[in-house]
C-alpha cells in the first residue's frame, strides 16, 4: 500500500504552496499549519511532510517553533526540510519533533557534510531530497539547476547509504497536471532497493492509485487538497 504523505510548506509560520518552486506565486491556504495537521490526523493520516520555505531561502532553520507545535498537538510523523546546513540545524529540527530530515542543497553543495549525517543519525533519518529540473538536480529552493543528472546522483548516494529519497518534478509541482509516474519507474527500475517518494503534480486520488499500480512507496501531496481536487474522505481507502 503506497504511503500517503500530506505537504505542509511554511512561510513566516503559515500554510503555503508555490507553482514550481517560484516564490513568488506564494498562496496561503491557513494562517496556522497545526490546524491543517490535525486536519489531516483526523482522517487517518500518519506521516507529514514539512518544508521551511523561508529556511530554504535563508540557509538555517527558520521555522522549528511551528514544526514543535505540530510535534507536540498531533502524532503524525514528521519529517523535515529546508535549510538545514549544519549538524546544529538538524538537532534543532530533532528536538522540535521531526523524526527524519530531508537534505536537498546540502547534498549537492557540501557531500561530505551530508554523508556524515548519515553516518552519525543513520539511514532512517535522513532522507535525500532529489528535485529535478529538466533531469537535472535543483537546490536552494529550486532557484537553482546543476549540471549533475538526476538519477545518477542517487545512485551515488544510495551507495553511499541512503536508502530514503523524496523526488520532486519540479516543471510538474504545483501545477495539477499528474506525476511524473515513467520517471519514478526508471527510478525503481535503476535502483531497486530504494525506499522512493513521489512528489510533485499529483491532481487527483486516480494519480495516487496510479503510483500504487507503479509499487511507488509513497506519495507526497498538498495543491490537489487546498484546492479541494482531492477531498480528504478520499484518503480513507489507502490509510
Amino acid at each position: 500500500m503506497i504511503e500517503l504523505i500530506p505537504a505542509i510548506d511554511m512561510i513566516d509560520g503559515k500554510c503555503v504552496r508555490l507553482t514550481q518552486g517560484d516564490y513568488n506565486t506564494q498562496k496561503v491556504y491557513n494562517e496556522d499549519p497545526v490546524e491543517v495537521a490535525k486536519m489531516f490526523e483526523d482522517h487517518g493520516i500518519r506521516r507529514l511532510h514539512v518544508v521551511d520555505l523561508d529556511g530554504a531561502r535563508m540557509g538555517r532553520i527558520i521555522n522549528y517553533r511551528t514544526l514543535e507545535r505540530i510535534a507536540t498537538r498531533t502524532s503524525l510523523i514528521i519529517d523535515f526540510g529546508g535549510g538545514l546546513k549544519q549538524e546544529g540545524d538538524l538537532e534543532i529540527a530533532f528536538e522540535s519533533g521531526a523524526q527524519m530530515i530531508t537534505g536537498g542543497s546540502i547534498a549537492v553543495k557540501n557531500p561530505e557534510v551530508f554523508i556524515s549525517w548519515i553516518n552519525r543519525f543513520g539511514c532512517e533519518k535522513i532522507i535525500l531530497g532529489a528535485d529535478a529540473k529538466n533531469g537535472k538536480i535543483a537546490i536552494s529552493g529550486w532557484e537553482e539547476t546543476m549540471d549533475a543528472e538526476l538519477i545518477p546522483f542517487i545512485k551515488d548516494y544510495y551507495e553511499k547509504g541512503i536508502r530514503k529519497v523524496i523526488c520532486t518534478d519540479i516543471s510538474r509541482d504545483g501545477m495539477l497536471e499528474g506525476p511524473a509516474t515513467e520517471l519514478y519507474k526508471e527510478i525503481r527500475n535503476e535502483i531497486a532497493g530504494l525506499h522512493l517518494i513521489a512528489s510533485g503534480g499529483v491532481s487527483s486520488i486516480e494519480d495516487i492509485e496510479q503510483l500504487a499500480a507503479a509499487r511507488i512507496p509513497g506519495v507526497i501531496f498538498g495543491k490537489a487538497i487546498y484546492e479541494g481536487k482531492i477531498q480528504l474522505k478520499e484518503l480513507l481507502r489507502f490509510t
